[in-house]
This record gives C-alpha cells, structure tokens and sequence, in this order.
C-alpha cells in the first residue's frame, strides 16, 4: 500500500513538474540583426523564409548546390532590402559544409540561427526506387543537417546562444505510400532533432522540430518522378497546388520563423498534417491500414523516370487548371523548370 502510494505521489510530482515546465514562458529570440543561415536556401521554402527572416531584420547566409540559383535569390533578397551572402555547398559533403561554416562566419563574425531545409523528393512505388534514391535522401536530408549542426554547434556552445531549426515533414510522422526513402530520410532527421534539443537543454542552445505537410512552393517541378511517371506526377501535383490539402509557403515561413523565435520544441504546419499526426498517434495500427488503402488507389510501376518539369500531363489544360496555384508559387519562389 505504501509503494503504491509512493508511486502515485511521484507521478502527481512528475506532472506537476511536467505542468511547471510547459506553463514557463519561452525566451524569444529577437531575430533584428542575427544572422540566419539557410541550407536550400535559393528557392521554394528555402526563399520564402530567408523573405519572412530578411523582414524581422536578420542578416542571410543562404546555400544551395546551383550558383546559379543563388545568384536569382541574391538578386530578388536584395532587392527587398535584405544584406546576403551566398555560397553553394552540397550539404552532403561534409568538407563543403565545413567551409560553408567557415566562410559565413568569415563574412558576419557569427551565425544565430541555422535552418537545415536542404531537400529532394522522390515519388513512385517502393519497387521502382533504386538503393541510391534511398542514399541520396539520406545523404541531403538526414546527412545533410548531422553535418551542418555538427560544424556550427561549437561556435554556438561558447556563444550559449543559438538556434538550429530543422524541417522535417509529416513524412517524418506517418510514412507515406510512393514517398519511401523521403520518409525514411525524414524520420531519421526528427530523430536527430529531437534527441539534440534534449542534449542541448541547457547549452543555450535551442533545436526546433518543424513538421510541414503538403506547401504550396511548386516544388513539384523538380521532383523526380518514377514508374508511372504521368500518374505520379498528377497526384503528387495537384495535392502540392490545391488549397486545402496544400498549404502557403508564405504562411509556412511566418509560422517557421515566429517558432524559431520562440525556441519551440516542435511545430506541425497545416491543418491535414496535425490531423494526420494525431490520428497516427492515437491509432497507428488504423493509420496503417487506411495508408494500405491509399497505397492500392496509386499508380503502379512503369519503368519511367522524369521530373515534372519534363512531365506532359502537367501541360494539359485541366492539370493547369488544377495546379494553378502552385505555378503561381513556383513563379513566387524562383523554381526553375529543368
């Protein structure tokens, strides 16, 4: 009788500390001249932040592996007022990544904020991926941010100050059918975020998780596209361009760069994404199933290889039609079609 006593008082202590903890308020972070840099930084998500940073005053690092998508996104930043500095690094060297660090620091003296958005997508049947479609994902999107927190964790630790943001997706939550290594890829990523926010607890140090589900950034275009080419690239399209099911890039960012200032522990984007991420968590088992279900109404294999960009169906009036807004988008955040 006494153990259980015991038990039940420690866990009413547990919680209260839990309750105490949740209700003490966050330091913000005023982001006014801070430098942020931003991995994927020259299109899509990645510019739509370095907008919505560049509006609370901060100072960009921005990299990509294209020069010359840096350059369009140096042009159209600072046109907007914002001070940048560019520099293309593939995220998956770590040599590269080493000097990325080396040269932002060279050109400010300092980096606050780090945002590991670097990404590439994949989208057909499990039995059309290749092993490298699994390393390259692995390699950009979970590489990627060891490599980038690794090389600027210690000038943050004898700062005590900073912030390491990784975007991660609800394919990080749910594995999604036709979206595989992306997945895999993605949970590593939350795995590695989360477990460095613990260790990071009292460092100064903050590491937020940011879960986005389907945004509007016409990142479609230079998805990759395999077995039924045209029949993946119709359903993964028209779910990243229709209002609803796809979310603003634009929004995205403000919700992105208000839970960086915040220091917060987590952030799901989009209303169909915190649906999703509770239902799996209350019934993983039913989640299961109804994504089996998902899976059989997918297109099967094909043998086809081909971005969206090359993709002929999206040129047909009624996918225009369809994918209206995430042309726009694509316009909007400097999405090259290759």
């Amino acid at each position: 009788m006494k153990r259980k006593a015991w038990i039940v008082g420690a866990g009413a202590l547990a919680a209260g500390a839990g309750i105490a903890l949740m209700g003490r308020p966050a330091e913000r972070m005023e982001l006014a001249g801070k430098v942020v840099l931003i991995t994927g930084g020259s299109r899509g998500l990645g510019l739509a932040m370095a907008r919505r940073f560049a509006g609370e005053g901060a100072r960009l690092a921005l990299c990509a592996r294209g020069a010359h998508g840096l350059e369009a996104a140096h042009h159209n930043l600072t046109g907007m007022g914002a001070e940048v500095f560019f520099s293309p690094c593939d995220v998956s060297d770590p040599e590269q990544v080493q000097q990325l660090i080396a040269d932002t620091l060279r050109e400010y003296g300092r980096i606050d904020v780090l945002v590991n958005n670097a990404g590439v997508i994949h989208v057909g049947p499990v039995h059309e991926m290749s092993l490298q479609d699994f390393e390259t994902a692995m390699a950009v999107m979970f590489w990627g941010p060891v490599h980038t927190t690794m090389a600027v964790l210690p000038h943050m630790r004898q700062r005590r100050s900073g912030r390491i943001v990784n975007i991660t997706s609800i394919g990080g939550k749910v594995s999604v059918p036709h979206l595989v290594p992306y997945s895999c890829a993605k949970f590593a990523a939350a795995a590695f975020s989360e477990g460095m926010r613990a260790e990071l607890k009292n460092s100064g140090v903050k590491v937020v998780t940011i879960a986005p589900g389907l945004m509007r950034t016409g990142s479609y275009l230079n998805a990759v596209f395999k077995g039924d080419a045209e029949g993946e690239a119709t359903w993964f399209s028209a779910g990243a361009s229709l209002p609803g099911i796809s979310m603003s890039a634009t929004r995205a960012a403000r919700q992105i760069v208000e839970a960086t200032a915040r220091g917060s522990a987590e952030r799901v984007l989009g209303i169909p994404a915190i649906m999703l991420a509770r239902f799996h968590r209350m019934f993983p088992g039913m989640t299961s199933e109804i994504m089996a279900l998902v899976n059989g109404a997918l297109p099967r294999g094909g043998g086809q290889i081909e971005t969206g960009a090359q993709s002929r169906v999206l040129h047909q009036a009624w996918m225009r039609l369809v994918t209206t807004l995430g042309r726009r988008a694509a316009v909007q955040f400097l999405q090259p079609a290759r």
